[in-house]
């Protein structure tokens, strides 16, 4: 390992999350792979191949250097569908290239309709309506306004998709709040049919949404965390276990991260390690140095509180948690090396530290955790963990 740390991807895992999900949804739903926040920190280089192996054909992303990023891994023609950031600089790109993307305020049709009619290549385009999250979307005065445009210029649009976003559908103190937007977005669709427009897709379900409202499946499912083996909230995976005889997990994690020991170090009973005085040694213990801080993703605030695996034993952090490295408390390690393997998030042999073990602390979502990992940390495919 030439890095200070590494992230490995887990092959079949990928194939065993992808299989889960097939199995769930009716043959009819599509999945649309999540691989915003660079593949919620897995990489998209490296993950978009893996998922397009396994035969998805259909990417989301929230802005349009991720669609450019997804589209140059592919191997074979894809759909990618873009649902957020496009500057104007790139929405003229956007349409040339054949990329789909959400269409939430009536400014982005004009412009849409704009570089449709100059370049006469159709905009593929997905309405996302407001239905009670109150972030993005178009609003009931304001959809009658999008269809008119929209039927006045048939040869320039393609609507691939009918959308919206549910606010909270992995808590169960959303529910209310859900089946109204759902009401509403129906409501919403029926407008849109009774203007002659039929969408390739309906879709409002993320990961949580297709699980726990099997009705929001429709044509279309955007699937995020839990293709990378988490599920969305503990909730949404009691949901999934109630009935089951087997209360066991079938997501598997396909990201661990690894780094080694830098150096080793004997500090005596009365020394502080590490800046200021956060730690006190009580006793004659052996510290080891891992190469990996803050600035590498390891939050600050696992100082004293963080754990590693080393030899397969737990060891925890100790000390302040510095910029590039943190100390680990290895005094009941047998025969420790400089060069030994130390488990950041993973499993090695019979342990694992999990994501939620870093959230726990920090008070981060599992989601944060992962996004948070460095684009610059080396990720590496492999077979089996």
């Amino acid at each position: 390992m030439n890095n200070s740390s590494i992230i490995t991807l887990n092959k079949e895992a990928v194939k065993s999350n992808i299989n889960f999900l097939r199995k769930k949804f009716c043959k009819n739903v599509k999945i649309s792979s999540v691989v915003k926040a660079n593949a919620y920190g897995h990489g998209i280089e490296q993950i978009v191949p893996l998922f397009e192996n396994e035969g998805i054909d259909h990417f989301s992303v929230f802005d349009y250097n991720e669609a450019a990023k997804v589209q140059k891994c592919l191997s074979t023609p894809a759909s990618i569908m873009i649902m957020g950031w496009i500057s104007n600089k790139n929405m003229e790109d956007t349409i040339k290239r054949g990329f789909e993307f959400f269409v939430f305020n009536i400014s982005r049709l004009q412009k849409a309709l704009h570089y449709s009619q100059k370049h006469q290549v159709k905009a593929k385009i997905h309405i996302e309506v407001e239905t009670g999250m109150n972030r993005l979307g178009i609003n009931l005065k304001e959809l009658s306004i999008l269809l008119d445009i929209i039927n006045k210029n048939p040869q320039n649009f393609i609507v691939k998709g009918f959308c919206t976003h549910l606010a909270g559908a992995e808590s169960i103190s959303n529910y209310k709040r859900i089946k109204e937007q759902i009401k509403k977005y129906k409501k919403m669709l029926l407008i849109l049919k009774e203007n002659g427009i039929v969408p390739q897709y309906r879709h409002i379900a993320n990961s949580a949404a297709s699980f726990v409202y099997p009705e929001t499946r429709m044509d279309l499912v955007r699937i995020g965390i839990m293709q990378y083996g988490f599920w969305s909230s503990p909730e949404t995976f009691m949901y999934y276990i109630r009935n089951k005889q087997k209360k066991t997990d079938p997501l598997q994690r396909i990201l661990a991260w690894k780094s080694k020991i830098m150096s080793i170090k004997d500090v005596k009973p009365g020394e502080f390690i590490g800046y200021g005085m956060s730690f006190l040694a009580q006793s004659n213990i052996k510290v080891a140095l891992v190469p990996v801080g803050y600035s590498g993703g390891y939050n600050r605030s696992l100082s004293n509180k963080g754990k590693v695996l080393i030899h397969g034993q737990q060891c925890a952090v100790i000390g302040t948690v510095n910029m590039n490295m943190f100390m680990v408390n290895i005094s009941r390690i047998s025969e420790p090396k400089i060069g030994d393997e130390v488990i950041i998030i993973g499993k090695q042999y019979d342990l694992e530290i999990k994501v939620s073990a870093f959230s726990n602390i920090s008070d981060e979502l599992n989601y944060e955790v992962l996004a948070h990992l460095p684009k610059e940390i080396k990720r590496k495919i492999i077979k089996n963990t």
